[in-house]
């Protein structure tokens, strides 16, 4: 069950790649959990920080290494 009030956004730095969710508040915390599960087991990302704004809105940065491909030719 994916909830209706979060956003993701993408960018790449260096070695890793990472993706911002931000939670509203009104997203049940097991909701959230399950969400960050999920792309943890998944999509092979893992927790790099978290913050919670003065009005509940929670920001979880997730990171996974990037693995770039060599020519063998």
């Amino acid at each position: 069950m994916r909830p209706t009030a979060y956003r993701s956004a993408f960018s790449t730095h260096g070695h890793y790649e990472y993706r911002v969710l931000t939670f509203s508040r009104d997203v049940p915390g097991g909701d959230a959990r399950q969400v960050l599960t999920d792309e943890a087991e998944y999509g092979r990302w893992e927790l790099a920080r978290t913050r919670i704004a003065m009005g509940g809105e929670r920001r979880v940065t997730l990171r996974r290494r990037v693995i770039r491909a060599r020519s063998t030719l």
